[in-house]
């Protein structure tokens, strides 16, 4: 199995237990290792009393990239730390973009820029994740002689 054949298997796994991911709607448009690229239409439950997307769901979005990203090597990774700017409002009916970029990869901690933009590719938020690597994997994967 390459590289891009296991971070689709290792994303492919992830969803399937992932009930809130599926809550919020996610649909997969690219995995790359060290890479996602998701969208997502945000639904008036979505919506905060500002009748604006509260900012935990672009957060969730954002998170969920990167758990993706972060994860598609076939190394468990959680969030150590993630931060989150909102240079623009969401509404309704958005289909929102995240795209996850790896920046660095060590072999405990990488770190992770996602850019969430909507349908008029307006910069919705801005998100910065750093994860810690552990040594558990994904899917097993066979050694080759």
């Amino acid at each position: 199995m390459n590289k891009q054949e296991l971070a689709e298997k290792v994303v492919s796994k992830m969803i399937e237990k992932d009930e809130f991911s599926r809550w919020l709607g996610l649909e997969v448009i690219d995995i790359k290792p060290g890479y996602s690229k998701l969208s997502m239409r945000i639904r008036k439950e979505m919506l905060n009393g500002f009748h604006t997307c509260h900012g935990g769901v672009t957060m969730s979005f954002a998170d969920s990239a990167l758990a993706f990203a972060s994860n598609n090597h076939n190394r468990v990774a959680v969030a150590l730390e993630v931060s989150i700017a909102y240079p623009a409002p969401v509404y309704e009916g958005d289909v929102l973009t995240a795209e996850a970029i790896e920046q660095s990869k060590g072999n405990s901690v990488g770190v992770y820029n996602i850019i969430i933009t909507n349908q008029a590719d307006v910069k919705v938020g801005i998100f910065r994740g750093t994860v810690y690597r552990t040594k558990k994997e994904h899917v097993k994967v066979e050694e080759k002689e």
